[in-house]
C-alpha cells in the first residue's frame, strides 16, 4: 500500500496501438467532431476560431434548434451551440473555410438579427489542460433526460465529455476551461430545463470556503479587503446570501491554512471560515430532496383523503350524505368541495409534474411526467366537464375527480420512496467519507524546528509537511510517514486486511485508519484529493457514474417508450368506443359508468397512468452503484460499469508470475563460483552491477552480498542498521561504468574496464560466452525446485550462478482450482524460462503456461487467446505488464504493484490477495443476474400491467382496474427495481471451501 496511486492521469492512455484512454472520462473529442489527426503540433493548434453573436428575436427552443440548424449547414461549422435565455451563439469553425460574416448571413437568413461580439472570431489554440467538475442535476426522472441532459452538455463548445447518472443525480464534466466556465455549464444544464448547481472540479487552485459571521453587505466589504492585502490570491467572490467566499488562489504562494487563518485574525475573530466538503453538499442536498417530496406528499395526502372519504364512505353515512346532496347555486355541496380539494392538488401539489412535462416536450423528448400529466389531466378534465355538464342540464354524469388526486398522491408516494431507496444505494460512499477525521492536531515548531506546542485545526486543512499528532483510539488524518512513535493501525477500512498493522519510525499510514494503541507523530506526505481514500472515493464515484452497455437498451426502449403508451392508449380508448357504440359488447357492462364514452376513457387513463419507463432507466444504474461500493467495502475497486459488464463472462485469467502468484519477495538460496575467484570477491562483483538496477532480483542479490560481507557487524537498532548500511554500501561496491539493462535477459556493465554480464542463458549465448556442463546440470536442478538462475560473466569468461526462489502466495494455489470450479481457464504468463516456470506452475495447478515471454510480448499473448472471442482477464501487478493489462478485456492490478499498472487496469485490488480475483469475477456475476431479474421485472411489469389496464381480462373476468389504483401500480414499479437492486447489499464475498465444493466437518 506504500505507492498505492489510483487517480488515472488525465490525458493518460494505455500502451499499445489499441489501448484506450484511462483518464476519469474518455475521450469524446471524435464524438464531439473535434478529434484531432494525430500528431497534431503547432499547425493544428491554429485550426480552430470561434466566434460570440448576439442573436434576437429568439423566443423558445425552436428558435434556438432553427439557429443552430442554420449556422452548422455551413461548410467549416465544427460546433456551434445557442442559448436562449442568453441571446447568444457560440461557434466554433475553420477560418480557412469560413468567414465570420458568413455566420451573421446565415443567422439572418434564418429570420433573426445578428451581431458579432467583441474580441472574437480570433483562432483558438487547442487548450493542453482539461478539468473534470461534478454537478448536481435536479428534476431529472427517467432515462430520457440522462440522454437529453448529456446530449445539451456534449454540444457545448468546450466539453470533451459528460456522463449523468439518474440513480444518483450527478453529472461528470470534462471541459476545457479556457473555453468554457463551469458557471455556463450551469447555464446550459438550466437552459435545458433542469436545475444545477455546481459540486467540485479538479482544479487544485481554486476553493470555496463557507462563512460564519457575515450577516451584511458592510461584513463582505470588511472580507474584501481583508482578502485584498493577501498575497497569492488572484481572484475572490464574496456571496453573502450563501455565507461562501470562492478564491482561486496560487498554492505555491500561499497556503489554504494561511487563507483561513488570515480571515479570522483580520477580521478579530469576528469571521470563521471553513472549506466545503462537497460530499456533505451532496448530502444535504439528497436531505433536501427527501424533505421537499415527504413536504408534497403530505399536501397530497392531507387533500386527497377527504375526496376520497366523499367519494366512497360518505354516500354510505345518512346525515353527511344529506349534507353533501344540499345545493351550493347549481352544484351539489359535495361535488364542490371535491373540485376545490383536487383542483388544489392538481394544479399546486401536481405542479411539479406540469413543469417537467412541458420542459421535455419543449425540448422534444418525453418522460413519465408527460404520462401522469396526461392520464390526471384527463380525468380532471372530464370531471370538470361532467360537472358543468350535470349543473346546467340535470342529467348527473359520474365524476371521478378522486381519481386524478389519488394518481398524483401514489406518485408522489413512490417518488419518496424512490429518492430514500436512491440514497440506500450511495451508502458505500457515505461509509468512506466518514472515515476522513474532522479534525486534526497540528504540532508547532519553531524556528529552530523544535516542538513549541500543538493546535486542533480542521483535517481539511492538513498541508504536506505538516506533522500530525495521532492518539490512541483516533483516526490517522492524511496519509504520511510515521516520524516517531510505534502503534497498530486497523487499516481494515481501506485494504480489507483484519489484522492490525504493525507501525513505527518510517513506516507508511493511510489517512482514515484508526490508530489502536500509542500515541503516534506522523508527518503528512499527500492530503486532500491525493490520498488514498479520497482516491477510492474518486474512482467508486467514477465508476458509479458510468454506463454499462447493457443500459444502450434500456436508453433505447425508454427514447420509444412514452410515445408508444400514448399510442395505445388512444387505441384502448377507440377500439372499446367504437365497439360499444356499435352494440359489440352489452350495455350492463357500463350500466354504473352511464355511457361508452366514460367507460372507454376510464380504461384509456389507467393504460397512460399504469406504464413506467422510469423501472428502465433505474434497473441498471442503481445495481452498479450498489455493486461498486460493495466491491470497495471488499477491496475491490471497479473502474465502471463496462469493467463490471465484461468481467462476468471471463473465459481465461491470466497470471502473472512474479509478484502476482509469487511474493514478490525473492530471496537467494544458492551461490556458487565455477572458477578459481573467491566467493566474497564474486558477491561484491554481483552486487556492485546490481547496485543500479531497479528490478526485485537484484534486491535480492545485494541484500544476499551485504548480509554475507557484514552479518554481525552492524548495530543492533534499526535506525542505525540503514544508516550505517548507506555508508558501507558507498565504500564497500566498485564503480560500475555504462551500465545497461536487457528487457528480458538481465544486465551488463563495466567494473574495472572488464565487461560483466549478469542474466540468463540468452544474455551468455548473445555474448558468446560458454556455459560449462557441470554448470549447466546445476542450473537445471535449480530450475526444476522453481528456482531462477543468473549466470554471471566477467570479461568474457563464466565466472558462477546463484538461485534466487520467489515463495508463492499461500493462496495461489487453491484461487487456481477455485477459478476452474467456476469453469474459468487459468493461464500462467512469465519472462522466466521454461524450466522455472513449469516447476511455478506445477505447484499452482496451472497447465497453460507461457514462458519465456518478453514484456512487449505479453499483450500478444491476450490477443492470441482473444482471437476466437474470448474474453479474458489479466492479473499483473508491474510496469511491465501494463500492455497486457490495457489488452485485456478486464485488467486486474494488484494493490501493491505500480502506480502505471494500477492505471492502466479496469479493477484494482486493494488487499494484494488473489482471493480478490474470485471476488470480483462472483460480484460481476451477481450484479449482472440481478441486472437481468430487474429488467425482467421491469419489462415483465410493462407488457402484463398495460394489457390488464386496457381491459383485456375484462371480458372474461370483468375485473376493471381503475385509474387510482393504476397510478399505484406505476409509482410502486420503479421502487421495486430500486429495492431489487439493494438486495446486492447482502453480498457475501464466496468462500473459497464454497467454490471448490469442500465440505469442512
Amino acid at each position: 500500500m506504500a505507492h498505492l496511486q489510483l487517480a488515472a492521469v488525465a490525458g493518460g492512455g494505455r500502451a499499445g496501438d489499441d489501448m484506450e484512454d484511462v483518464a476519469l472520462l474518455g475521450s469524446y473529442d471524435e464524438e464531439m467532431g473535434g478529434a484531432a489527426p494525430a500528431g497534431g503540433g503547432a499547425e493544428d493548434a491554429e485550426e480552430e476560431a470561434e466566434a460570440h453573436v448576439r442573436v434576437t428575436g429568439m423566443t423558445c427552443s425552436a428558435c434556438t434548434g432553427a439557429v443552430e440548424a442554420a449556422v452548422s449547414a455551413r461548410r467549416g461549422v465544427r460546433r456551434v451551440a445557442v442559448s436562449l435565455l442568453q441571446n447568444r451563439a457560440r461557434v466554433v469553425f475553420d477560418p480557412a473555410l469560413l468567414k465570420v460574416e458568413d455566420i451573421i448571413e446565415a443567422i439572418e437568413d434564418a429570420g433573426f438579427d445578428a451581431e458579432i461580439l467583441p474580441d472574437s472570431a480570433v483562432p483558438q489554440p487547442k487548450s493542453q489542460k482539461t478539468l473534470s467538475a461534478q454537478f448536481r442535476i435536479g428534476g431529472m426522472t427517467c432515462a430520457n433526460c440522462v440522454n437529453s441532459v448529456e446530449g445539451i452538455l456534449k454540444k457545448q463548445p468546450g466539453i470533451k465529455g459528460a456522463v449523468v447518472a439518474l440513480a444518483t443525480s450527478l453529472g461528470e464534466v470534462e471541459y476545457d476551461p479556457s473555453t468554457i466556465s463551469k458557471d455556463e455549464i450551469v447555464q446550459a444544464i438550466e437552459d435545458a430545463g433542469f436545475e444545477a448547481a455546481f459540486l467540485q472540479s479538479s482544479e487544485q487552485d481554486k476553493i470555496l470556503l463557507g462563512l460564519t459571521g457575515t450577516h451584511t453587505e458592510r461584513d463582505a466589504d470588511i472580507l474584501h479587503d481583508i482578502l485584498k492585502k493577501m498575497d497569492g490570491l488572484r481572484q475572490f467572490a464574496v456571496n453573502t446570501t450563501l455565507s461562501e467566499v470562492e478564491i482561486v488562489f496560487d498554492p505555491e504562494a500561499v497556503g489554504l491554512r494561511s487563507i483561513v487563518d488570515t480571515i479570522e485574525t483580520g477580521s478579530n475573530g469576528r469571521f470563521k471560515a471553513h472549506v466545503q466538503n462537497p460530499y456533505s453538499r451532496g448530502a444535504s442536498n439528497d436531505a433536501h430532496e427527501a424533505s421537499k417530496m415527504l413536504h408534497l406528499l403530505r399536501s397530497s395526502l392531507f387533500l386527497s383523503i377527504p375526496v376520497f372519504f366523499i367519494r366512497m364512505i360518505c354516500p354510505s353515512i345518512p346525515f353527511i350524505s344529506t349534507l353533501l346532496l344540499r345545493h351550493c347555486g347549481p352544484f351539489h355541496m359535495g361535488d364542490l368541495v371535491n373540485w376545490i380539494l383536487v383542483s388544489i392538488v392538481q394544479f399546486v401539489v401536481g405542479k411539479r409534474f406540469y413543469v417537467a412535462a412541458y420542459r421535455a416536450l419543449r425540448h422534444g423528448s418525453t418522460n413519465m411526467d408527460v404520462l401522469v400529466v396526461l392520464g390526471t389531466t384527463a380525468s380532471y378534465v372530464y370531471s370538470v366537464c361532467a360537472l358543468l355538464y350535470g349543473a346546467f342540464t340535470g342529467f348527473q354524469p359520474p365524476i371521478y375527480f378522486e381519481t386524478s388526486a389519488m394518481i398524483i398522491t401514489f406518485v408522489l408516494f413512490g417518488k419518496y420512496l424512490e429518492v430514500l431507496a436512491k440514497g440506500k444505494t450511495s451508502d458505500a460512499i457515505k461509509k468512506l467519507v466518514e472515515l476522513v477525521p474532522a479534525t486534526a492536531i497540528l504540532l508547532l515548531k519553531d524556528k529552530e524546528g523544535k516542538y513549541v506546542g500543538e493546535r486542533e485545526i480542521d483535517a481539511l486543512l492538513v498541508q504536506p509537511g505538516d506533522v500530525l499528532k495521532v492518539l490512541p483510539g483516533s483516526k490517522v488524518p492524511s496519509d504520511g510517514v510515521v516520524v516517531w512513535g510505534t502503534s497498530h493501525i486497523n487499516e481494515s477500512m481501506i485494504t480489507g486486511e483484519s489484522a492490525p498493522m504493525p507501525k513505527e519510525v518510517s513506516s507508511v499510514v493511510i489517512g482514515g485508519t484508526i490508530n489502536l494503541q500509542g500515541i503516534l507523530h506522523i508527518q503528512a506526505t499527500k492530503v486532500g484529493s491525493g490520498t488514498v481514500l479520497s482516491q477510492i472515493i474518486s474512482l467508486v464515484e467514477t465508476a458509479q457514474m458510468s454506463k454499462a452497455p447493457i443500459q444502450k437498451f434500456a436508453d433505447y426502449v425508454a427514447s420509444i417508450f412514452v410515445p408508444i403508451v400514448i399510442t395505445l392508449s388512444i387505441l384502448t380508448f377507440s377500439v372499446w368506443f367504437l365497439c360499444g357504440s356499435f352494440g359489440a359488447y352489452p350495455h350492463s357492462w357500463f350500466d354504473g359508468t352511464s355511457n361508452c364514452f366514460v367507460f372507454s376513457l376510464m380504461f384509456s387513463i389507467s393504460v397512460v397512468v399504469i406504464a413506467c419507463p422510469c423501472a428502465l432507466g433505474l434497473a441498471t444504474p442503481t445495481a452498479v452503484m450498489v455493486a461498486t461500493g460493495i466491491g470497495a467495502n471488499h477491496g475491490v475497486l471497479v473502474k465502471g460499469g463496462d469493467a463490471l459488464e465484461r468481467a462476468q463472462n471471463v473465459n481465461y485469467v491470466i497470471f502473472d508470475k512474479t509478484g502476482t502468484l509469487t511474493q514478490g519477495k525473492a530471496v537467494v538460496t544458492t551461490a556458487k563460483v565455477f572458477s578459481g575467484m573467491d566467493l566474497g570477491d564474486f558477491l561484491t562483483l554481483v552486487a556492485s552491477a546490481e547496485a543500479s538496477s531497479e528490478h526485485p532480483l537484484a534486491k535480492a542479490v545485494l541484500e544476499y552480498a551485504f548480509h554475507f560481507h557484514f552479518f554481525g557487524k552492524l548495530p543492533s537498532s534499526k535506525d542505525g542498521i540503514e544508516q550505517r548500511k548507506e555508508q558501507i554500501l558507498s565504500q564497500w561496491l566498485l564503480e560500475a561504468e555504462d551500465f545497461s539493462a536487457v528487457p528480458g535477459k538481465g544486465v551488463q556493465c563495466l567494473i574495472n574496464d572488464k565487461t560483466v554480464l549478469i542474466g540468463n542463458r540468452a544474455l551468455m549465448n548473445e555474448n558468446g560466452v560458454s556455459v560449462p556442463p557441470e554448470a549447466e546440470s546445476f542450473l537445471v536442478d535449480l530450475e526444476l525446485n522453481a528456482k531462477t538462475g543468473i549466470l554471471v560473466a566477467y570479461d568474457s569468461s563464466f565466472v558462477g550462478l546463484m538461485g534466487i526462489a520467489d515463495p508463492l502466495k499461500r493462496e495461489a494455489a487453491v484461487v487456481v482450482e477455485g477459478l476452474k470450479k467456476m469453469g474459468i481457464h487459468p493461464v500462467m504468463l512469465t519472462g522466466d524460462n521454461w524450466r522455472t516456470a513449469q516447476a511455478v506452475a506445477k505447484e499452482v495447478g496451472i497447465e497453460d503456461v507461457r514462458a519465456e515471454v518478453m514484456p512487449a510480448g505479453k499483450a500478444d499473448v491476450v490477443r492470441s487467446l482473444q482471437k476466437d472471442g474470448s474474453i479474458v482477464a489479466m492479473v499483473g501487478d508491474g510496469i511491465n505488464d501494463s500492455p497486457a493489462l490495457a489488452a485485456a478485456d478486464v485488467g486486474m492490478a494488484i494493490g501493491g504493484g505500480t502506480d502505471i499498472a494500477i492505471e492502466a487496469a479496469d479493477y484494482v485490488l486493494v488487499r494484494n490477495n488473489l482471493e480478490d480475483v474470485i471476488t470480483a469475477i462472483d460480484l460481476s456475476r451477481k450484479t449482472f443476474n440481478r441486472i437481468r431479474w430487474n429488467y425482467f421485472f421491469a419489462m415483465a411489469y410493462n407488457v402484463v400491467a398495460i394489457p390488464v389496464a386496457a381491459g383485456a381480462l375484462f371480458p372474461v373476468t370483468g375485473l376493471q382496474m381503475p385509474p387510482w389504483l393504476a397510478g399505484a401500480c406505476m409509482a410502486f414499479s420503479s421502487v421495486s427495481v430500486v429495492c431489487s437492486s439493494l438486495l446486492l447489499r447482502r453480498y457475501r464475498k464466496p468462500r473459497l471451501t464454497t467454490v471448490l465444493q469442500i465440505t469442512v466437518e
